[in-house]
């Protein structure tokens, strides 16, 4: 057992001998990534690692196990492979449209999703995420995300095969495949979890389990409670009276990331399942995978180096394979998780709770203040930007932004609670409340698009919402993310109160079952999921042929109306898109001075008009307008 030393050289030679011999022959191609990614994988794992006195063992094994696993890589793999190298911002195209959905709720089966591929090539998809569906516990399983192994698909759904299958069909649909990488827990049912608890050599530290409660109280002391309802602090009893460690639900308890072996144990499950076709990972939950007495054991430095070390193993057995953060932490954080060596996608939940803030209020000065400040990204990564999610809707808001607009940051949220939990006067919204506390009146929203915007209610502006909600994702850049129903309009389903392991779970309100009535009506212009999908549907053509919404650059441009959030997609030449989109309830005009920067003549590219800029420009109430744009014309 050696400890890494600070040669590089010489531990580099060890590793690829190592690797050599456990792996067999190393390709030239591996060959050449190793050299150009062993570096950073040595200094990261040397600050993670370099104390352990297997460290250079531990990595060893880390790098063989990438080269064994590109040596198994289907060819059809290493082909896609070689086309991301060749284009590595492939994903910063403005033809990436992505949806979600959970598989038994949308299809039943792996085999019914494949089903549905004509469906998806029909609304113009490139990215399916498909929700947790690997083996879990029976009953209560967080929807998922308490995973009793990364190799199982849940039986229900169908086999991994299927999945691997499935993903191949998508490739050549032109559709790549996404799932969740549970990272910072396992279920209390996986394989590791069992040996942990008895004590089995090699797996006693995958966990953390302590004998009494002298370490979980001095933890407790620094770090937050998030599930109280489900249990007090962060730890839970075992039987026998240890404590582990975890972060959520009692039955998904948090992996030790300072233990190396819990490090090679997921990279192989991810290198696994990038064999598989799974071409991006969300990493969930990733603000929490580092633990340190007396901090809040979130966001720590080490978080960021594990993620940049999984990311040079990804580099070398599986270069196309994508990381995106789910980092639902301040907004000044979510960014630090995002750059091509660490999470070259993120979801944009900032936006999204702003999307939402500014309909409410009917004041798009928060989300306009956000685009201005807190959009842009290193080049070679993208926002995935969303209406809404399989999971709750949180205030994300920085409490600074919202004093300088002289809001009063915790009675705002309070106040967005109660719009969307339909409590306010004049709410037009039907959402759900999550883990509401009555003593300090904290709480989350869930509910689907339709009936957070109104047409579950009946308001005659919910549809406007619901498709101006979608335009501002479509057109701020980055990959628009739909949560599949939303595009036929598919309410609340409130039959979860029936289901003994759903009735805790107030998110089950907006993860509604496939309406095939619902799909059927899609082509109906006499029904409301007619309406919004023909109108999603021309959003999503228009988007898809407009080239100035590829990557994710924005210049500032104000209208000096709170209502209009306005900003433009820079173009080539001199041209590009103004985005204006009204959130109030009347309609506004902008005046000809605002867009006298502007040559007098625009393009509408919605409606294919010519526009004159110098008449100034009229939205709707819920309106808004995509206007190709080109500079006065020099004097």
């Amino acid at each position: 057992m050696t400890q890494l030393s600070d040669d590089t050289a010489a531990d580099m030679a060890f590793v690829r001998t190592v690797a050599g011999e456990v792996a067999g022959a190393l390709d030239d191609d591996f060959e050449s990534r190793f050299a150009v990614h062993f570096p950073t994988l040595h200094r990261l794992f040397c600050e993670l690692y370099g104390e352990h006195t297997n460290g250079r063992e531990a990595l060893a094994d880390v790098v063989a196990l990438a080269a064994a696993s590109w040596n198994a890589r289907p060819v059809e793999l290493k082909a896609r492979d070689a086309q991301r190298e060749a284009a590595p911002d492939w994903f910063l195209s403005e033809r990436m449209l992505g949806a979600v959905c959970y598989v038994d709720r949308f299809a039943g089966t792996l085999a019914g999703v494949r089903e549905q591929i004509p469906y998806f090539q029909e609304l113009g998809l490139t990215y399916l995420h498909l929700m947790p569906l690997f083996e879990s516990p029976e009953g209560n399983s967080d929807g998922g995300y308490a995973v009793s192994s990364y190799r199982r698909v849940d039986p229900a759904l169908g086999s991994m095969d299927e999945l691997g299958a499935l993903a191949a069909d998508l490739r050549l649909a032109g559709i790549s495949l996404v799932v969740d990488f549970i990272f910072n827990h396992t279920s209390n049912e996986h394989e590791w979890a069992r040996k942990a608890v008895a004590g089995e050599p090699g797996f006693e530290d995958f966990y953390l389990i302590f004998p009494d409660r002298t370490m979980p109280d001095a933890y407790e002391k620094t770090v937050r409670e998030i599930f109280p309802d489900d249990h007090p602090g962060s730890f839970v009893q075992l039987p026998d009276g240890r404590w582990i460690w975890a972060t959520f639900y009692h039955f998904q308890w948090d992996l030790n990331y300072a233990n190396p072996a819990v490090f090679r144990a997921m990279a192989g499950e991810m290198l696994f399942l990038a064999n598989q076709g799974v071409e991006i990972l969300r990493m969930d939950a990733v603000a929490f995978i580092w633990k340190q007495l007396g901090t809040p054991s979130e966001s720590l430095p080490e978080a960021h180096l594990l993620l940049r070390a999984f990311n040079a193993v990804l580099r070398m057995g599986a270069p196309s394979l994508l990381f995106k953060s789910e980092a639902i932490v301040h907004p000044d954080e979510v960014i630090q998780y995002i750059s091509p060596e660490e999470c070259q996608l993120s979801y944009n939940p900032l936006q999204m709770a702003l999307t939402w803030e500014a309909l409410a209020t009917r004041d798009a000065r928060m989300l306009q203040q956000a685009l201005e400040r807190r959009h842009g990204l290193p080049p070679g990564t993208a926002w995935v930007n969303y209406v809404r999610s399989h999971d709750d809707i949180g205030w994300t808001f920085a409490d600074e932004d919202a004093a300088e607009l002289g809001l009063a940051a915790y009675d705002h949220r309070r106040f967005l609670n109660e719009f969307y939990v339909g409590r306010a006067p004049g709410t037009f919204a039907r959402g759900v409340p999550f883990q509401e506390n009555p003593k300090t009146g904290d709480a989350r929203v869930t509910g689907t698009t339709a009936s957070l915007a109104g047409i579950e209610a009946g308001d005659p502006a919910g549809e406007d919402r619901v498709i101006l909600a979608h335009a501002i994702a479509m057109s701020t850049g980055g990959i628009p993310l739909i949560y599949l129903g939303d595009e036929v309009a598919q309410p609340n389903d409130y039959a979860f109160r029936d289901d003994p392991h759903e009735a805790g779970d107030t998110r089950w309100v907006h993860r509604p079952r496939r309406s095939v009535a619902r799909y059927a009506q899609r082509t109906d212009a006499a029904t409301t999921a007619g309406r919004v999908f023909a109108r999603m549907t021309e959003l999503i053509a228009v988007r898809q042929a407009t080239p100035e919404f590829a990557g994710n650059e924005l210049i500032d441009f104000f209208t000096g109306i709170a209502s209009v959030l306005s900003f433009q997609r820079p173009g080539v030449g001199g041209a590009g898109v103004l985005v204006l989109a009204n959130v109030g309830d009347e309609p506004v005009h902008i005046d000809a001075l605002t867009l006298s920067g502007f040559a007098g003549e625009a393009h509408d590219i919605l409606t294919g008009s010519a526009i004159d800029l110098g008449a100034g420009v009229q939205l709707p109430a819920h309106g808004f307008a995509w206007l190709r744009v080109t500079a006065p014309p020099s004097s």
